[in-house]
């Protein structure tokens, strides 16, 4: 197997691992444990969980797949009842910490579409796509996103950096949050 063969490989399989944490961190929890709201200036578990599964949705969609993500096709938003239906990235904590879902169902069975339609769409990747350049930089607004530390000034964004920064590293970010909400309201880890 070829160094290359041998880092795409593990980029898939850690995508597709941390997928699996999403998958059990919402398997036990219920609608009021996603919802609730532990006091002004904190995040509720929905808005993680929106916030990163439709980043992960609009980065594998748009970008791997020249698809709209499925939010917008599947008409999730009126599925899963969510009041507030932004991504989040530029709006203030005191915005989004109002976030909660109608239908915790209905947001597990869009999650899995997302992870399944990410898993297929890794089958695809390979060291010479994933070289792919998307933009010649960062454009300005996103100067202080964590992806433009990770590739440096003026530097490209590749569809390696898609899947490193917005999907992987992201993912991992909030499921911290996750993990720590889901003590709040008394369960366990998804690791140990």
């Amino acid at each position: 197997m070829s160094h290359e063969d041998m880092f795409v490989n593990s980029l898939r399989n850690r995508i597709r691992a941390m997928n699996v944490l999403w998958e059990r961190a919402a398997s036990d929890l219920t609608l009021e444990q996603v919802n609730h709201h532990e006091r002004e200036g904190v995040l509720p578990m929905a808005f993680s969980f929106s916030h990163y599964i439709k980043a992960q949705d609009q980065s594998i969609s748009r970008v791997f797949l020249g698809e709209e993500p499925l939010w917008m096709t599947g008409g999730w938003t009126a599925k899963v009842g969510v009041n507030v239906d932004v991504l989040g990235r530029e709006e203030t904590v005191e915005e989004m910490q109002h976030l909660r879902f109608g239908d915790f169902d209905a947001w597990k069975a869009y999650q899995a579409e997302v992870i399944a339609r990410t898993s297929r769409a890794l089958d695809g990747i390979t060291a010479e796509s994933l070289a792919t350049v998307l933009m010649p930089q960062l454009p300005p607004n996103m100067q202080n996103i964590f992806c433009a530390i990770v590739i440096g000034p003026g530097a490209p964004l590749r569809k390696l950096e898609v899947l490193e920064c917005f999907v992987y590293q992201h993912g991992l970010r909030h499921m911290g949050e996750i993990e720590h909400g889901r003590a709040l309201v008394g369960l366990q880890g998804m690791t140990s």
